[in-house]
């Protein structure tokens, strides 16, 4: 099990609640991925595997935490609070078994095996809610309309994001012209930053 003296270091440092909960996150770490690499980075201890980071832990004043970084791999636990997946841990009986930790770190090497970025399943977005005056302005430009019409939710909403955004009714007018050339000549909202 190759061990980085820095994160015996930082494991030193940490307050006597968090090294228990550290030294054991580290054993079942390397339990789940024999040979598994250690590492810190951005000041805290990771596990790495082929230069991909699988895991870290941490420990602040009154808790410590842990996390793997193909969370959309699998989780452990539903808990929002706190930095990882498993929440603000302040003693050993806030973490799951070891067999639950096992399977998520194991998860996340998969993962890095498949080489794969996975991406965390989200719900899509509703469609925009198109102001009226945008609307309007745009019906008044059939070629606009169609346009924005054809456009994908995302790109509609930028355009809706935009128009309601401006705090003045004179910005709002500006940029409802403005949308409805772009929109005319086929332009999305962000079209100078497109790639061609």
């Amino acid at each position: 099990m190759p061990q980085d003296p820095r994160v015996d270091a930082y494991i030193a440092r940490a307050a006597p609640f968090a090294q228990s909960i550290l030294m054991h996150l580290r054993e079942v770490v390397h339990r789940a991925a024999p040979g598994i690499d250690e590492a810190i980075k951005w000041g805290m201890p990771m596990f790495v595997h082929r230069g991909k980071i699988v895991a870290n832990m941490a420990a602040f004043k009154a808790h410590a935490a842990f996390g793997t970084w193909k969370r959309e791999a699998g989780t452990t636990a539903d808990k929002p609070d706190g930095m990882g997946q498993l929440g603000k841990l302040a003693t050993l009986a806030d973490l799951p078994s070891d067999n639950a930790i096992v399977a998520q770190v194991q998860r996340a090497m998969a993962a890095v095996e498949a080489g794969g970025t996975i991406r965390r399943q989200t719900a899509p977005k509703p469609p925009p809610i198109t102001p009226d005056d945008l609307r309007a302005a745009l019906d008044a430009t059939p070629a606009a309309a169609s346009a924005f019409g054809a456009f994908p939710p995302g790109a509609c909403r930028d355009y809706c994001d935009w128009i309601t955004e401006a705090k003045q009714p004179a910005t709002r007018a500006r940029r409802l012209a403005q949308a409805v050339e772009w929109c005319a000549a086929g332009k999305r909202r962000n079209w100078q930053h497109e790639r061609c």
